[in-house]
Order: C-alpha cells, then structure tokens, then sequence
C-alpha cells in the first residue's frame, strides 16, 4: 500500500513540476514586456477559437492548440513568436511543439495568460 502512495505522490509531483517548469528557450514576459516586444513578432493565441473570438489582443492571430500540429507550417521560424492562451499553461506547450517541429529560438509567452491582460483588446 505504501508502494502505490510513493508512485501516487512521484506521479502528481511530476505533474505539478510540468505545469510550471519553464524551459530556458521560453521567456515569460509581464504584459509590460510583452506589448514592447509584439508587435516585432507573430503575435499568436492559443484558445479555442470561441475564446478568441470573446476577446483577443490586437493583432492576435488565433491557431488554437488543438490544431497547432496541423497549421505548423503558418508559424514562421526566423521571427519571434510571441503566444498566449487564456493562463500560460497551453501556450507552454504550444511553445514545446513550436521549438521542436519548426526550430524557433525566440519564444515569449505572456506571463498569467488573457485573463491578466488589461491592454486593448478586440472583439469578434
């Protein structure tokens, strides 16, 4: 019985370390950083596109996470990639796939995600 609690608690450990490790290839940017820099880059949303169209930043483009590794090919590797989503947890691993398949060095994602954004936004 305790075998299976270690394994439990080695597992949610795991789990908690991959939702908030942060790998040296992303910057995490506060929104004062970020609206600095977005402009420069592709400007990419990770939501679902009902939470894009609910409000995004100016300029966004929204290529949803659960079409990422289908529209690879829009993301372009030899400019910044700038992501967010509506926390940072997705766009942490947006940034993963980003870096793995196309080879993008400079990858910032907005630190707190949407729902700390407090900049201009537009509706659909």
């Amino acid at each position: 019985m305790e075998f299976l609690w270690l394994i439990l608690l080695g597992f949610v450990a795991y789990l908690v370390f991959k939702r908030f490790y942060n790998p040296k290839y992303l910057k995490t940017l506060t929104q004062e950083d970020f609206i600095k820099g977005y402009r420069k880059a592709q400007l990419i949303d990770v939501r679902e596109p009902r939470e894009y169209e609910g409000g995004h930043i100016l300029g966004a483009r929204n290529i949803p996470m659960s079409q990422l590794r289908q529209r690879m090919n829009e993301v372009r590797n030899d400019q910044p990639v700038y992501l967010y989503c509506q926390s940072g947890a997705r766009s942490r691993q947006a940034a993963q796939l980003i870096k793995k398949k196309r080879g993008v060095e400079d990858i910032s994602h907005l630190k707190g995600g949407f729902k700390k954004w407090s900049g201009k936004i537009k509706k659909k």
